[in-house]
């Protein structure tokens, strides 16, 4: 594979930090790395490689250089002003934010999933939401062989799912401090908040979890529901899911598909105490299911216990992994 040239758009931020990391992990083929964010940010150094490469200031101009590949890790609102400039001057976007990801000309992709939806992009390809992306990866083996028809999702969503504040305030509540970033402490507490209300009741990050979900699986028909919340975890997203299928399951089937599916480790043997945990999947790439086991109180239906490293597998690795199949590593 010819190296390619790539940007890190929001190169200061978490998941941009978390971008640069994976690519050095992975030691993705680059030809050039060029790295941009805010005015604040540039002229900051950032070590990649054994060297040293400046942060620049994101302008509308920066993408005049030819640049192949951009890894956008900024608020939905920076992405919708600068992701079609860089398009437009034929670089290929990956976005991490919310701005792209339900529009129906930009494919939503996680690549052990759906990543035949890559060569339908117009320039932009989404990342999903740092919940929905496990979850996928764990729901897909199983929709394919019993066709998924109702989904209940609760979440237990680590303080690095809001970026440095979260991570922050889980620091300073644990000293007694008040929270900055969060309504309340976050230290020894839970908080079933994530994103704006809605009028319905729902969040906004629950409403993205549902939907994201259908678009993936390319199934719009799926039932879906959510409780979101936030947990003072440092990293690591978990997810209770209970699906309901169209056709009966066999157990010991269903545990065989999530253990060969691509990207899951099946972690399932409760009498050993052995089930996921966001304390080991934290700095992984994997998505973990366990606590496999049939729900009796409704036809056809399956609990499973998802967790993933939503910094990684849920935004900065997935984008990765993206920018390596559009530039056919």
């Amino acid at each position: 594979m010819k190296p390619f040239s790539c940007a890190v758009v929001g190169a200061s931020g978490m998941v941009g930090q978390n971008f640069i990391k994976i690519l050095e992990e992975r030691n993705t083929p680059l030809s050039k790395l060029y790295l941009f964010a805010s005015a604040r940010s540039a002229g900051r150094a950032v070590r990649f490689k054994g060297g040293e490469l400046a942060i620049e200031e994101l302008t509308h101009s920066v993408f005049d250089r030819g640049i192949d590949m951009a890894l956008f890790g900024v608020e939905a609102e920076v992405s919708r002003e600068y992701a079609p400039i860089a398009a437009k001057k034929g670089c290929v976007v990956v976005d991490n934010s919310s701005a792209w990801r339900l529009d129906p000309e930009v494919p939503l992709v996680v690549p052990e999933v759906n990543g035949e939806d890559i060569p339908l992009h117009k320039g932009i390809i989404a990342n999903p939401n740092c919940c929905a992306a496990p979850a996928v990866v764990a729901l897909n083996p199983l929709h394919k062989a019993y066709t998924v028809k109702r989904i209940v999702f609760s979440t237990y969503q680590s303080v690095s799912g809001a970026g440095v504040g979260g991570w922050e305030d889980l620091e300073r509540t644990v000293k007694g401090e008040a929270p900055q970033h969060f309504p309340y402490p976050i230290a020894y507490n839970v908080i079933p908040h994530i994103d704006r209300f809605y009028e319905d009741g729902y969040t906004g990050e629950e409403a993205k979890l549902i939907a994201e979900t259908k678009k993936m699986l390319h199934a719009p028909e799926i039932k879906a529901t959510a409780t979101t919340v936030r947990v003072p975890v440092f990293t690591g997203h978990s997810l209770s899911v209970n699906v309901s299928f169209e056709k009966a399951f066999d157990l010991a089937e269903a545990r065989k598909l999530l253990a060969e599916a691509p990207g899951v480790r099946l972690q399932d043997d409760p009498a050993r105490n052995v089930y996921p945990m966001p304390i080991t999947a934290a700095g992984t790439d994997l998505v973990y299911v366990g606590r496999v086991r049939r729900d009796e109180s409704f036809e056809n239906s399956l609990n499973l216990w998802v967790v993933a490293d939503n910094v990684r597998k849920g935004a900065a690795t997935n984008a990765v992994q993206i920018a390596e199949r559009v530039m056919g590593c």
